[in-house]
């Protein structure tokens, strides 16, 4: 999944971010509320993690944008602001979930990892594709029933693939949506992760690389 943090204070948002990629979660950070409003706009984010008191746009207006925009992130209110009331208009600007300050870590990556489980749209918990079963929830692979050990990238590189539907998928979108956006464009880092996922794979191959525009997941 890939988060966007906004949070004014700086040691805390990267501090959130760190943690965050230390559960294989995807992170970017704004600073302030016309910021998180513009990477909304360029980038898909699965759930937003939004303090309240920001500077340039409220947090209550990114929250009113964001919900407004329909098939838009999930919102998960970060902020001190505790009382019952400050809960119930949160909720009612369209957050989905609501955690005060200060905060346990842990619970932070559950409710994310929750939320994360309600789509905007349906998605089957098991994908499978020939021969390839993907446990999206239980971060599982299994090829022709046995099971295959993956690392987190490589299962979220494998997760864009199948989800094509036999489609290819350029190294570049394979980028925006497996890492943030702090990956170098320029990088090697696809080709190296989809190498050694054809590897864990095994044979006969099941990534294709199509010249000059990316990869397929299929038969050759």
């Amino acid at each position: 999944m890939r988060v966007l943090i906004v949070e004014d204070e700086p040691y805390l948002a990267e501090a959130v971010r760190d943690g965050l990629r230390l559960e294989a979660i995807a992170a970017d950070l704004a600073l302030d509320g016309a910021q998180a409003l513009e990477l909304a706009a360029v980038n898909r984010y699965d759930v937003v993690v939004l303090d309240r008191d920001l500077p340039v746009v409220h947090g209550d207006e990114v929250a009113r944008r964001l919900a407004g925009a329909g098939d838009g992130p999930r919102i998960l209110m970060l902020t001190a602001a505790d009382l019952l009331d400050d809960k119930a208009s949160g909720f009612g600007l369209g957050a989905d979930d609501y955690l005060t300050k200060p905060f346990d870590m842990r619970e932070l990556v559950m409710r994310l990892r929750a939320l994360g489980r309600r789509p905007a749209q349906a998605r089957p918990p098991v994908i499978e594709s020939d021969g390839v079963r993907l446990d999206v929830f239980r971060r599982e692979v299994y090829r022709d029933g046995h099971y295959v050990a993956l690392t987190r990238k490589q299962f979220s590189v494998l997760h864009v693939l199948i989800g094509a539907g036999g489609g290819v998928v350029s190294a570049e979108d394979l980028l925006e949506q497996a890492w943030d956006e702090n990956a170098d464009p320029f990088t090697n880092a696809v080709r190296v992760t989809v190498s050694t996922l054809r590897k864990r794979l095994g044979e006969p191959q099941l990534i294709q690389t199509v010249a000059g525009a990316g990869y397929r997941f299929g038969p050759s």
